[in-house]
């Protein structure tokens, strides 16, 4: 295992590749424990020792700290990991390790969020805030399976009347900004023109003024 390049990220860490490819950053006192140098080898045994002592234990330590202070699904802390260029192997342990002792957990996540936001958003926006975050799809999907079967039409409502408040009348613009609104909140169509129609008979609202 030969050293082939060691760039410089700040006045204390470096970044050490191996044959090339980046293989992990250290302190710059790491690198002179251990006699890391451009063109030199790496013992195998050297190199279990720092995957070991200093970066398993820095990347789980590392994980606790961004768990304190928010929670996060796995897929963020695996990015977190990367973002810090700890090694494949290290980041598959530091995760196994809080995942052991379920620190996270992305069902229980799924279901936090949900509760959190199913009065205001709906089931296809929380489901792509969801997936954004790297929770898969049959997760979020089995939450919502042993959840109640949820009216939105209930929080269109709610939406809805909120946004009219005590108006009597709607402009054509202004009807067409209030379904856009509902719009991008994930509900559908024809859900928020039955809502429309039905709070307000005065606003006149027809199938093709979406």
């Amino acid at each position: 295992m030969i050293v082939t390049r060691i760039d410089s990220i700040n006045q204390k860490k470096s970044k050490v590749y191996i044959e090339e490819q980046l293989a992990f950053v250290l302190y710059k006192g790491e690198l002179s424990r251990y006699r890391i140098k451009v063109d030199k080898e790496l013992p195998k045994e050297i190199y279990e020792e720092i995957v070991e002592q200093i970066l398993v234990k820095r990347a789980k330590k590392y994980c606790l700290n961004l768990l304190q202070s928010l929670d996060r699904t796995e897929e963020q802390l695996r990015r977190k990991l990367k973002d810090k260029y700890y090694p494949e192997e290290v980041i598959k342990r530091a995760i196994e390790y809080v995942k052991s002792y379920g620190y996270i957990d992305d069902s229980s996540y799924a279901n936090r969020y949900i509760e959190c936001y199913k009065e205001r958003k709906s089931r296809q926006q929380i489901l792509l805030d969801l997936m954004k975050k790297g929770i898969k799809r049959s997760i979020i999907d089995d939450v919502y399976e042993e959840k109640l079967p949820q009216d939105e039409t209930l929080m269109i409502q709610r939406l809805y009347e909120k946004k009219v408040g005590t108006k009597t009348e709607l402009s054509e613009k202004e009807k067409q900004k209030l379904y856009m609104f509902l719009m991008r909140k994930g509900f559908s169509s024809a859900d928020i023109i039955r809502v429309m129609r039905e709070s307000r008979e005065n606003l006149n609202v027809d199938e093709g003024f979406a």
